[in-house]
């Protein structure tokens, strides 16, 4: 069986959701954030060297970072769900996808954390940090266009992927409507509106992105 080692209020929320979107049998093992630090607990780290989550178990391998796991499970257990053929002309527009969210999108938002508490120290370095918070939402937003998917307006383990980076988004108000993102808005409440996303968000605890609003 599954094992999903889930750090609450974090990336692992997509793995949780790919598991329901599948209807897969697995183990859930939600680990609490230090109220003070908010870090992951010390735990995580027998479960894989880097302590972080997600980690999932899958036949005695242990797997972390989240478009390796989506590739493993859409793979191994996806049943030609989620992802279009590989020799189809949109499966590299599918890889893209997996990898860009954390390849680059995140960068600048986790950048805006980060630097922000730094207070007036940080202050030089928002201007920069949030043109390119807006060069990355308008290329996902160019990029979507008035589809509802990202991949052959088809819904896949990519959207389940990029979503992480539009809850990053959506608390700095660029995603409301009458805003320059407003499709990403709407497409994150279709997201969010698929009966796996509610439940996986009803198991393993709803995101709070709070911190990344806007500065």
């Amino acid at each position: 069986m599954l094992k999903l080692h889930h750090l609450a209020n974090s990336r692992s929320q997509r793995i949780l959701w790919l598991l329901e979107e599948l209807g897969l049998d697995y183990e859930l093992v939600i680990y609490p954030r230090d109220p003070k630090t908010k870090l992951a607990p010390p735990e995580l780290k027998a479960i894989h060297p880097l302590g972080k989550s997600p980690v999932l178990e899958d036949d005695g391998r242990v797997l972390a970072e989240s478009g390796a796991i989506i590739d493993s499970v859409v793979r191994r257990h996806g049943q030609g769900r989620l992802a279009p053929a590989p020799d189809s002309p949109e499966y590299d527009t599918y890889v893209h996808w997996l990898h860009h969210a954390e390849g680059s999108a995140m960068l600048p938002f986790m950048l805006s954390l980060y630097v922000g508490r730094l207070g007036e120290a940080g202050a030089p370095l928002m201007p920069r940090i949030s043109s390119e918070v807006k060069n990355h939402l308008g290329y996902i937003s160019g990029a979507l266009g008035e589809r509802d998917y990202l991949v052959g307006n088809s819904f896949s383990a990519a959207d389940i992927q990029m979503s992480f980076v539009l809850e990053a988004a959506r608390p700095t108000g660029a995603l409301e409507s009458g805003q320059s993102f407003s499709n990403l808005g709407a497409y994150l409440e279709r997201l969010q509106a698929r009966p796996a996303y509610q439940r996986a968000t009803q198991r393993g605890g709803p995101l709070d992105m709070s911190g990344m609003r806007k500065r």
